[in-house]
């Protein structure tokens, strides 16, 4: 099918824009942003992604205020409408990599935003993702980061909130990931999560001086993905900084697997450490509501679900680690991501992030 792309000269295969270059179902390419209060009174995020192979766009809003967790998650079959929008979301890209619009239209559900999001330093990429499992290519995807700052409104459950310079985060990711699609196939036995342990940290962050990300990933002991730049602000000619290695220490809120101390001593390719010490600024999102595995169906991110389909509900998202669904069941969801704040981060003292 043709579309406005592919009057362009930007074609990346021997097809047209509909089209991407793998029949691999869990091809995706997807937005994501966070929007955090600097007081810690509410926070936001956003996400879309299309599905080529599946034929669907989705996307989902969460607002965090007063330890309540507003969710909405919806989804479309993407052809014939190759439009970043589904539903009442939708996303404008008014500049490449400086100026986007988030847009949340009013409905059943209990919450809405219009908010620009603004770039304050230029997007930061990530060494490629790639691991085989039995021989089978498990990820191969890229993501750049990137910080800014917000401005317009967000509205939950009737009360309109003010957006006033708010930090905002983003990434976007595109290529085959576990997780999505549908399940992924079986072609060998692998050990349970749980025999080795994982630890995967990231944060983006931003202070008057210093802005970046650090992110790493291990199971059991061994390290296999490390990601990290850092930038000094208001240094246009500075050179980037460069993360070689990263250790974490964690304090956690007792009897929880939640953080209430963290700190990242970030190596850098100078031999320089920089002390990245964080605390949760407000309570931390509990991503399946954005729809990291939390559908009503069970069945995940990218999946088809008719012409049209919409969910929404409000999760207790008060305790550290506990989420209160409205049936009044309890779990405790391992994908949470807190806002926080930065009480030490080199030559800076104070900042946001995520």
């Amino acid at each position: 099918m043709i579309g406005k792309l592919d009057d362009t000269l930007w074609h990346q295969i021997a097809s047209t824009f509909d089209h991407v270059g793998t029949s691999d179902s869990r091809f995706f390419d997807r937005y994501w942003f966070a929007v955090y209060a600097p007081d810690g009174q509410a926070a936001a995020q956003f996400t879309m992604a299309v599905y080529n192979n599946m034929n669907v766009l989705d996307g989902g809003f969460v607002i965090v205020r007063n330890g309540a967790q507003h969710n909405l998650r919806v989804s479309r079959a993407l052809r014939p409408r190759f439009q970043t929008a589904v539903g009442p979301l939708s996303v404008a890209v008014e500049e490449p990599l400086e100026r986007l619009q988030i847009l949340v239209a009013p409905g059943d559900h209990s919450t809405g935003c219009d908010l620009v999001w603004q770039a304050i330093l230029p997007a930061e990429e990530e060494p490629p993702h790639f691991e085989r499992s039995h021989g089978r290519v498990i990820e191969e995807y890229q993501r750049f980061n990137q910080i800014g700052v917000v401005d317009g409104w967000l509205e939950v459950a009737g009360e309109r909130i003010r957006v006033d310079r708010w930090w905002g985060g983003r990434d976007h990711s595109w290529g085959v990931r576990r997780g999505v699609g549908g399940p992924d196939p079986v072609t060998g036995t692998s050990p349970p999560p749980s025999v080795d342990g994982i630890l995967f940290a990231f944060l983006f962050f931003s202070t008057d001086a210093l802005a970046g990300h650090v992110q790493f990933m291990e199971r059991g002991r061994k390290r296999v993905y490390l990601s990290g730049l850092l930038r000094e602000r208001g240094k246009a000619e500075a050179p980037d900084l460069v993360v070689t290695n990263a250790e974490l220490s964690l304090e956690f809120f007792e009897g929880t697997r939640r953080f209430r101390d963290a700190t990242i001593e970030a190596t850098l390719a100078d031999g320089e450490r920089v002390t990245l010490r964080v605390q949760p600024n407000g309570y931390a999102i509990a991503m399946p509501g954005l729809g990291y595995g939390g559908w009503h169906d069970g069945r995940g991110l990218g999946v088809f679900r008719g012409e049209y389909y919409e969910e929404h509900e409000v999760w207790d998202v008060s305790h550290p680690a506990e989420v209160v669904y409205p049936d009044g069941t309890v779990d405790t969801p391992v994908h949470r991501i807190a806002p926080v704040t930065l009480s030490s981060a080199g030559p800076s003292r104070a900042g946001t992030g995520t």
